[in-house]
């Protein structure tokens, strides 16, 4: 499903960059819970939290689906 592959490709980045959850949801302005929901598929997240967390992870929309 599309919603577990992108969660996953958030927490790689995440972890690539020692990132906690707490961190990285700071720098996007999301809530921590919202960014578990994400990583996790459980939530099916708006474009728009989608481009403050790939802002946020400072990689491109392209080299973010890169890795999907």
């Amino acid at each position: 499903m599309i919603t577990e592959k992108v969660g996953q490709r958030i927490k790689q980045l995440r972890n690539e960059q020692e990132l906690s959850q707490e961190k990285l949801a700071l720098k996007a302005e999301l809530d921590r819970t919202y960014l578990a929901g994400a990583e996790l598929g459980k939530r099916n997240i708006s474009l728009k939290s989608l481009e403050k967390i790939v802002n946020a992870l400072n990689v491109s929309f392209e080299d973010f689906f890169k890795g999907i």
